[in-house]
């Protein structure tokens, strides 16, 4: 076999887990090669919110948490109730045995962490849950320090603030604490000070991403931008390599240890996304990047490996309008791409439900993203009626808090006169409009406002958690995430299931080899992130689960590959 290039781990994709994996390999004597289809780096981490969900992590114990590793296996029990191949008790095992190890290997390596304290595992209620947070960010980073790479950095599209994205809350509560308006008057001060000096501060995954491609460059880990993956190549049923397109023509690489994919999922392909998930669906839902299309993953299907979760997704629910597009203004970015809103922090607040089209509720809005978008499904599957669902509003989350980008007191005319967002002055002219059904509407909104004089809803428990509560408006009482829908007008707007990502790959062990479906290991293949079938299943416990699996995972796949014992 001939080769134009060899190294020892050749990784494919330079997503959450790979310049770790690449890293990973140096330290332990070995040349990786990191190749990436796009032109810029980071993939799906560069575009999140920059978040690593890591149980028993060394940085919480610093701020006093105490976690250890069997409080975290009792979480993992209680929450990831799917069993699959993908969630097997030696993933999990591993997970939460290697993951704070890579942590600190990062750390060690000049990673800058901060704790998200108080950013509560999103089930904190179940055994193991921690009501602080197992999460973790990276410290804001100051992206002239890439050089000539600065421009190669992917990162979202859309508004970017030096915010750390746990103080996100703090930020939408400035019209209502005092804490909030102190976040904005920093924010402000921040934004100032790093124009005066000429700074380009970035936050969350950009900060990530930022930092791990300068320690990559440090190191001088070889990284390849534009260069698409073209094939795995096997010999004598192991894969030894791959060929790529590069500088403008085919070449094979050699992968003595073995080839890593941390290639993204399948949210962009309208193809796959017909195949293996729930509809009706569209890649125009998604905000994954623009290189989550998915054909690694079906490479190595047709190498024979297995595949498990390919309907989930990370669920986050958008709004669009009546033409299924986001809205103008602020649904696009400055070259037209569109970024649907993600809806989270703001359906946490007070003064909202959503319902579906016969007025009834079906989930905890200010519950766990990832579960909003199932129940909608399910929903939908049940009735036919929760595509598209609807939040309702009453004048004061509007007076009160964002929605979208749009500022507490601000109702865009573009969003009225397009249809995005429906406006009433009553109830009964609101269901006029929308078609939602006027009777459910009337009783679900009867109970709802019940609840919110309580503090307490019977039928879905919204504020009972940490998790809500942590997002809610703390100067409503006696529940700071119920607000009665009373006070006109009211508003209307129409709800989908977007995400983040898809949540189901390749199927993989606990070292990260891909495996068929009889369970044997596609020898030299290995896998990470959105690509696999995810060690958290189909539930999503925590703040960064998918990104911190992605970097525990490729961090384990580069010391198998080499054939080194884990530390």
């Amino acid at each position: 076999m001939s080769w134009d290039e060899s190294f020892d781990l050749v990784v494919v994709g330079s997503g959450g887990g790979s310049m770790c994996a690449a890293l990973a390999a140096k330290r332990l004597g070995k040349r990786a090669l990191i190749i990436e289809k796009q032109a810029l780096v980071g993939g799906s981490t560069g575009y999140s919110g920059g978040v690593w969900w890591i149980p028993n992590n060394h940085v919480m114990k610093r701020h006093g948490v105490d976690d250890n590793e069997a409080r975290a296996r009792q979480y993992l029990d209680a929450t990831v109730t799917y069993e699959g191949p993908g969630t097997s008790p030696a993933r999990r095992d591993a997970f939460l045995r290697e993951g704070p190890r890579m942590i600190k290997f990062l750390e060690d390596s000049g990673m800058k962490f901060v704790y998200a304290d108080g950013w509560a595992d999103y089930y904190d209620e179940r055994p193991g849950g921690e009501p602080r947070g197992r999460s973790l960010l990276a410290e804001m980073f100051d992206t002239r320090e890439l050089g000539e790479w600065e421009p190669k950095l992917s990162r979202y599209k859309g508004l970017s603030l030096p915010l750390p994205t746990h103080r996100f809350t703090d930020l939408m509560l400035a019209k209502r604490t005092w804490r909030g308006k102190r976040t904005v008057l920093g924010l402000a001060g921040r934004i100032i000070k790093n124009k005066l000096k000429g700074a380009r501060v970035a936050a969350q995954g950009a900060a990530i991403q930022g930092r791990m491609l300068q320690i990559a460059l440090r190191e001088q880990l070889p990284i390849w931008t534009e260069t698409p993956l073209v094939e795995f190549i096997q010999e004598g049923g192991r894969v030894t390599g791959v060929s790529v397109q590069h500088e403008g023509r085919v070449k094979r690489i050699e992968a003595k240890d073995g080839v890593l994919m941390n290639v993204g999922g399948f949210s962009r392909n309208a193809a796959m996304r017909e195949r293996f998930q729930p509809q009706p669906s569209s890649a125009e839902w998604t905000n994954a990047n623009l290189g989550d299309t998915g054909e690694a993953i079906e490479l190595a299907m047709a190498l024979g490996a297995a595949v498990d979760c390919m309907e989930e997704s990370w669920w986050v629910v958008t709004s669009l309008g009546p033409d299924g597009k986001p809205p103008k203004p602020g649904g696009y970015a400055a070259d037209g791409q569109p970024l649907p809103f993600m809806h989270h922090l703001d359906l946490s607040l007070p003064y909202s439900i959503m319902v579906d089209q016969l007025g009834q509720r079906f989930c905890d809005e200010a519950g766990a993203y990832m579960e909003i978008g199932q129940r909608m499904y399910r929903r939908q599957q049940e009735t036919g009626k929760a595509m598209p669902s609807w939040v309702v509003m009453d004048s004061r989350q509007r007076a009160y808090y964002p929605w979208g980008t749009a500022a507490p007191g601000q109702v865009p005319k573009e969003w009225l006169d397009s249809g995005y967002m429906i406006k009433a002055e009553s109830i009964e002219e609101l269901v006029q409009k929308t078609g939602i059904d006027k009777a459910g509407l009337a009783q679900t909104l009867e109970r709802f406002n019940g609840f919110c004089k309580t503090g307490v809803d019977s039928d879905f428990g919204r504020g009972s958690r940490a998790f809500d509560r942590c997002h809610g408006d703390p100067t409503v009482t006696p529940n700071p995430n119920l607000g009665a829908i009373e006070k006109p007008p009211f508003y209307a707007v129409r709800m989908y299931p977007g995400d983040v990502g898809t949540a189901g790959g390749v199927v993989t062990d606990e070292h990260a080899r891909v495996l068929r479906e009889d369970g044997s290991a596609i020898a030299g293949l290995y896998a990470t992130g959105n690509c696999t079938a995810s060690v958290v299943g189909r539930c999503y416990p925590g703040a960064g689960a998918s990104i911190g699996a992605s970097f525990t995972f490729g961090y384990i796949a580069a010391h198998h590959a080499a054939g080194a014992a884990l530390p």
